[in-house]
């Protein structure tokens, strides 16, 4: 069972450090590969550049509950909640679908 999970490329989990500006002063973001191409496809669909969405975020964080503590992990799990979003807005369209062709 767990092959699928640890037997994935490795390339998938490598850490890759960008530099980023939030509220103009320039960070240094480190994520696993995976979540920079979730995010690159987060900022896609909002059409913005990657680098504007993740400045969004950390601007709309800090106005709901001020500056987070570890804007590494909002940003996964940010990615999470957006990959959980689109899994269960597929599942309730493939129902909807079903119920028309039933």
């Amino acid at each position: 069972m767990c092959s699928i999970f640890s037997g994935q490329n490795p390339e998938n989990y490598r850490y890759i450090t960008k530099s980023v500006r939030l509220e103009g002063q320039v960070t240094s973001v480190r994520l696993e590969r995976l979540y920079w191409s979730i995010l690159d496809e987060m900022a896609t669909q909002e059409d913005v550049t990657t680098p504007a969405f993740i400045s969004t975020l950390y601007r709309e964080t800090f106005k709901i509950s001020g500056a987070p503590k570890n804007f590494s992990s909002l940003l996964r799990s940010a990615c999470l909640i957006y990959k959980d979003n689109a899994l269960a807005t597929r599942i309730v369209e493939e129902e909807s679908l079903h119920k028309k062709a039933g």
